[in-house]
This record gives structure tokens, C-alpha cells and sequence, in this order.
């Protein structure tokens, strides 16, 4: 059955690049973005945000059913922000929709609300990680549902060790303007990162879910997502980017199944501390090797097993087929 959400979920995710620019910064000339202090590189919560909303449109899923407190609602899996999208235009087509049979007595709220329900259900960007509604001269403009707030959210993905980028040059043998034609061939230039790591965080929110709708079945193309999100998007600026981990933290509750709204409660809040749990994975270098150069380069182990994993909580493993699951012992 497709319900909204309502296990909390604190996933970590681990990535790398070969020989390509996994974020480039666009005020520093497109070079891969890096933290100053450490000189470890960043990718940008949009940057990752974005490879997940460019997957959903690939696939296309068509339109499901979900049930919520006795109600049976449709949802569609339509992204808003897509490249050459005017978001006003379908802010408004949201709004005239969702009022058009309302009574015109009904207040301004009312119809933000029925407006920021309609484009949730038909957006799965929107349900997913939220959105800024209110852009536009409309009801949405000054209302509390103007802004969306989602219930999945990425840190920015950080790198283990510093990187250092590399400016390769590059020639091609034709010329853009008629002016330019004597010169035979150009320059020009593209940064790369050799090789790197990173790290992100992930957390969803059941109480978030609750208010946009996020399903169980968008809970399920979302991990599909985060799997294949490189798999598709290849471009030779990106160079080789492969998903190594994806360890996703369950709250599932730790009381007895006859405390059945107590184990609720503790699932939809979490049963242990996220940052401690990301803690168990541990990623380091091999003995021998004093920077990375490859992914073996890399040691990586979960020290968290049946018996010591907190109660309450269940690891999946989501990078693995068939997928892994670590189940706390009771």
C-alpha cells in the first residue's frame, strides 16, 4: 500500500570522480569547488538535488494512488524545475486548478493552501525537497504556504582529503567567427579533479512528509534515484562518477509490537542520534598510501552489526542489489 511516509530515515552517501569536475563553481572561472581552509573539495546540495529531479524525468513514472488519514489522493511525478521551465506559469496553472471550483467566498489562505496541496501532489520535486511558491504577484504571495518546506534534505558533499584541481588545455581544429579563420584552431581549457571521495549527508522527515505528501513509493524512486543518478548523467566534464555507498539509517521503533503508537511515535522522531551513526562507517586510507589515487586506495568498513546496532534503528545497505539489511537485535 502507498502511504505517506513515516519512518525517519538519516542516510550517508559516498561518491567519487576520476579525471572530471564534479561541481564547478561558476565565480571561480567553473573550477571544482573547494572549502579554503582544508582544500577538500565540495559538491552543493542543488548539484546533487539536481541529479535526482534530471532522473525522475528520465523515467517518467506514471500517476499512483496513496492513502492518508482515510483519503485516497493521486499523485504525478512531474518536475518544476527543469531547465527552460517558467515556474510562475505553473505556479499559476497550480493555483487556477486547485480554486477553480471553490467557492469565491473562501478566504486567500484557503485557496494558498488548496494551491501548495494541488502542485505538491502534481510536482515530486516539489514533495520531495520543497520549493518557494510565492514568486509570483498571486495568493501564494505572503501566505505561510508560499514556502515549502521538504522533507528530504542533502548537506553539501565534502571530500575526504584535499584535492587538487588540475587546468588541462585543450585545442579544436575549428574556429567560431569568420574573423578567427586564419588561426586554424583555439584553446581552450577545462578543470579536473584526478581523484576524490566525498561524502554526504541525507535526512528525511516524517513530519515534513506529512505536509507535502511524500509517499512511500516516492521514498522508493528517490533511493533509485540516488543509485543511478551518475549512471545517466555522463558528460566527459564529469569524467567517471560512480555512487560507492549508500547506508540508510531506519528509525523503526524499539517498543514491543503490541505498543504500536508508542513504536509509531519513536519511528516518525528517530531512536538514536544521526550523527552517531554516520560515525560507524568508517573511511580511511590503506596503510602505505599518504593521498588517494583511486577508490582501492580506500579502506571502508561498517562497524555497526546485528548486535550492536542501537534498537530501534535499521541499516540498509542501498548500494548493494540484491539490496543488504541489518536488523537490530532484540
Amino acid at each position: 500500500m502507498n502511504t505517506i511516509v513515516g519512518n525517519r530515515h538519516d542516510i550517508l552517501v559516498l561518491f567519487d570522480v576520476s579525471q572530471g569536475n564534479p561541481n564547478g563553481d561558476p565565480d571561480a572561472g567553473n573550477m571544482p569547488r573547494i572549502e579554503p581552509n582544508s582544500n577538500r573539495g565540495i559538491v552543493s546540495d542543488v548539484c546533487l538535488k539536481r541529479k535526482i529531479r534530471n532522473y525522475v524525468e528520465l523515467v517518467k513514472p506514471g500517476r499512483v494512488t496513496y492513502q492518508y488519514k482515510n483519503k485516497e489522493y493521486e499523485q504525478g511525478y512531474a518536475i518544476l524545475v527543469q531547465q527552460g521551465a517558467i515556474l510562475n506559469n505553473e505556479i499559476v496553472r497550480g493555483i487556477t486548478a486547485a480554486t477553480e471550483k471553490m467557492d469565491d467566498k473562501a478566504e486567500k489562505n484557503q485557496k494558498a493552501e488548496a494551491a501548495m496541496s494541488w502542485l505538491c501532489r502534481e510536482f515530486f520535486d516539489i514533495r520531495t525537497f520543497g520549493a518557494v511558491l510565492s514568486t509570483g504577484d498571486d495568493i501564494m504571495k505572503g501566505s505561510a504556504f508560499g514556502q515549502v518546506r521538504g522533507p528530504v534534505q542533502f548537506t553539501f558533499g565534502q571530500s575526504f582529503h584535499p584535492i587538487t584541481p588540475l587546468e588541462i588545455t585543450v585545442t579544436r581544429c575549428a574556429v567560431t567567427k569568420e574573423e578567427d579563420k586564419e588561426k586554424e584552431r583555439t584553446m581552450g581549457h577545462k578543470h579536473v579533479v584526478p581523484y576524490a571521495l566525498y561524502a554526504a549527508k541525507c535526512y528525511i522527515s516524517p513530519p515534513f512528509a506529512e505536509r507535502t505528501g511524500f509517499t512511500t513509493r516516492d521514498l522508493e524512486l528517490f533511493f533509485e534515484a540516488l543509485v543511478e543518478m551518475f549512471t545517466h548523467d555522463r558528460s566527459a566534464a564529469r569524467g567517471e562518477m560512480v555512487v560507492r555507498g549508500i547506508y540508510d539509517f531506519e528509525h523503526v521503533g524499539s517498543q514491543h509490537p503490541n505498543n504500536a503508537e508508542q513504536n509509531k511515535k519513536e519511528a516518525r522522531l528517530g531512536c538514536y542520534h544521526a550523527h552517531k551513526l554516520f560515525e560507524g562507517v568508517k573511511v580511511g586510507l590503506k596503510e602505505g598510501k599518504t593521498f588517494p589515487e583511486a577508490f582501492d586506495d580506500y579502506s571502508i568498513s561498517c562497524e555497526w552489526i546485528k548486535n550492536n546496532l542501537p534498537k530501534g534503528v535499521v541499516l540498509h545497505f542501498r548500494h548493494e542489489l540484491p539490496m543488504k539489511t541489518i536488523q537490530f537485535q532484540q
